[in-house]
């Protein structure tokens, strides 16, 4: 597609940053505003709160590249630091206990601001992807069917070039964003605080873990070689743990009501 949108002068616009900065855009306004009428969050407690979540997905991002290829970052370090990319689920999985640090230490209702940052991540998530698709990375397999994709510009990260490819990071965007309604009509009628945000979790490692099939950049990695990819094995971890406290709260959310 084009990873360079367009050149000022020396300054290349990635697509990639740009749809990354719309997307922060998008999630902080819905934060701010949503955070402030339900919970009562400030506006410097919002920009705190997206700086820590984004150092954190920084930190974990690269760290799960390490952990997807140890090999090549064994041996080229630099790598970690040149723009290769990042790892969703790296920068998700540490971006949670920070937002659950920078509750406790505001005094923020945990479960409910849980709950908005469901779908702050949903639409930060969501016009990421795009931005995906944009730079040519987190590229599908090559198909015949009418959904595919050529990617011409040699910039792009997919491979091969010139080639149908199976839009994925498209699919996933459209994945999200149908997630992100789902929980919005969850909202009104949700059975306990914290249950959107364990929804999304729990959704979005079965999408992910289907759409992984479709994926191509096999560089990624694998625990099982050629049929479960370390994002499949992470999604399962994930679901599963999930599933558990779904219920566990869920539990204690009607004991709570029947006492």
């Amino acid at each position: 597609m084009y990873p360079i949108l367009f050149e000022a002068g020396s300054i290349n616009v990635y697509s990639y940053g740009l749809m990354i900065a719309i997307g922060i855009v998008a999630g902080m306004s819905y934060l701010v505003v949503t955070g402030k009428r339900e919970v009562g969050l400030t506006f410097d407690q919002a920009n705190m709160l997206f700086l820590a979540i984004f150092l954190a997905a920084v930190v974990g991002g690269k760290l799960f590249l390490i952990f997807e290829n140890p090999a090549h970052y064994a041996d080229h370090p630099a790598d970690l630091i040149s723009g290769r990319g990042f790892v969703f689920y790296g920068s998700f999985l540490l971006a949670i206990p920070t937002m659950w640090w920078f509750f406790r230490s505001y005094k923020l209702p945990v479960y409910r601001m849980l709950d908005i940052m469901a779908i702050t991540t949903c639409l930060v998530h969501m016009f990421g992807r795009m931005g995906c698709f944009l730079a040519g990375c987190c590229y599908g397999i090559p198909t015949d069917s009418w959904i595919g994709v050529v990617f011409t510009d040699p910039l792009c990260y997919a491979q091969p070039l010139n080639t149908p490819l199976v839009p994925t990071q498209l699919l996933e965007a459209l994945y999200i964003f149908c997630i992100m309604l789902f929980l919005l009509a969850l909202k009104k009628r949700k059975g306990f605080e914290g249950e959107l945000f364990l929804t999304y979790l729990m959704l979005y490692a079965a999408g992910r873990f289907a759409l992984e099939f479709f994926r191509a950049d096999a560089e990624r990695g694998f625990i099982i070689e050629n049929y479960i990819s370390h994002s499949q094995f992470i999604a399962l971890s994930v679901a599963g743990v999930v599933g558990l406290l779904y219920l566990r709260w869920r539990r204690l959310n009607i004991i709570k009501e029947g006492s």
